[in-house]
């Protein structure tokens, strides 16, 4: 897509190296199913200690990605180093030193909390104290309630708390937040921030772009199972040519080349029937739109400004948004 608007990006698959910390590489890896390619030859690198984002909409490759990675499923292509090992070829002693909490969540809904932890702990030879979860996940009280009758943000607490039932050195979570509603979705987010105290190495995927503007220190950005740009949020952010959008509406019609044409306007966008204006000056591009008049001769109805984000960054990528 030619746009003035693009971001300024890594190359496509790609990322300069992270240095002697670096605690997962991936390099070209591919997956395809017949004539699909569900993975496109990406590679990358995450550093110790870091929270990675892989940010995009349902069906980019983000899942099989993370199964590759963690030896649930197996590459056609590439290679991946985590925790300084062959993670094909020695899968089972990394599975050993990772955690994993799986976007359809591996709970049996006739164990009781506590049953489901000790299960859990029985995969691992490192683990860590019963008591020392359920306090920290806040199960406590729910110790002995079966996991049917959770809530959904419970169910995704204890699924976590699964997760790191090893103490792992790497954790990965796979769309962690869906379908919990914006209290405990943020809930969500301090015990992400938690594992951030502790050092952990975080993996997460989302299509929240707000979840991967708070969360994470860099952000892949993927889609059709490529790569499209890896930096942090703000330097992703940086690389538009524009700030900031006003959103406009009229009554009327108003032809796209006089929005266009607006002082500081890189590019418009319409719709559901409001104008979205990209703009690097939004003084200058309001004086302008307020001497705007629809095919009736009347001036602009519903505005609203905000800042760019990361949203911004994919449909600039892709001529689309981000949950179409």
């Amino acid at each position: 897509m030619s746009d003035p608007s693009r971001a300024v990006a890594s190359p496509a698959g790609t990322q300069t190296s992270a240095g002697p910390e670096t605690v997962l590489s991936v390099e070209g890896l591919t997956k395809r199913y017949g004539s699909l390619v569900a993975v496109a030859g990406i590679s990358f690198q995450v550093r110790r200690g870091e929270t990675f984002g892989m940010l995009g909409p349902n069906g980019a490759g983000k899942t099989t990605t993370l199964e590759m990675i963690e030896g649930l499923r197996a590459p056609d292509a590439g290679r991946i180093t985590l925790l300084g090992l062959d993670a094909v070829r020695h899968r089972r002693a990394v599975q050993q030193r990772i955690g994993v909490q799986l976007q359809s969540q591996a709970l049996w809904p006739e164990l009781t909390v506590e049953e489901t932890l000790k299960t859990f702990r029985a995969l691992f030879r490192q683990k860590v104290p019963l008591e020392g979860l359920l306090e920290r996940f806040s199960l406590v009280d729910k110790r002995r309630a079966l996991v049917r009758n959770l809530s959904g943000g419970q169910k995704q607490r204890l699924s976590v708390a699964t997760a790191l039932v090893n103490d792992p050195e790497a954790v990965f979570l796979d769309e962690p937040t869906t379908g919990l509603d914006p209290q405990a979705r943020h809930s969500f987010w301090d015990l992400i921030r938690d594992m951030q105290r502790q050092g952990k190495t975080v993996i997460v995927t989302t299509h929240y772009m707000e979840e991967a503007e708070t969360l994470c220190e860099r952000v892949a950005i993927m889609d059709q199972g490529r790569i499209m740009a890896l930096d942090t949020p703000r330097q992703l952010i940086r690389g538009l040519a524009f700030d900031n959008t006003v959103e406009c509406s009229f009554a009327g019609s108003v032809g796209r080349e006089r929005l266009l044409a607006l002082p500081a306007v890189r590019d418009v966008r319409n719709e559901d029937g409001s104008n979205f204006l990209l703009t690097n000056d939004v003084p200058a591009t309001l004086t302008g739109l307020m001497g705007v008049t629809d095919d009736g001769g009347e001036r602009v109805q519903g505005l609203q400004v905000r800042t760019a984000t990361l949203e911004d960054v994919f449909i600039s990528l892709t001529g689309r948004r981000l949950r179409d």
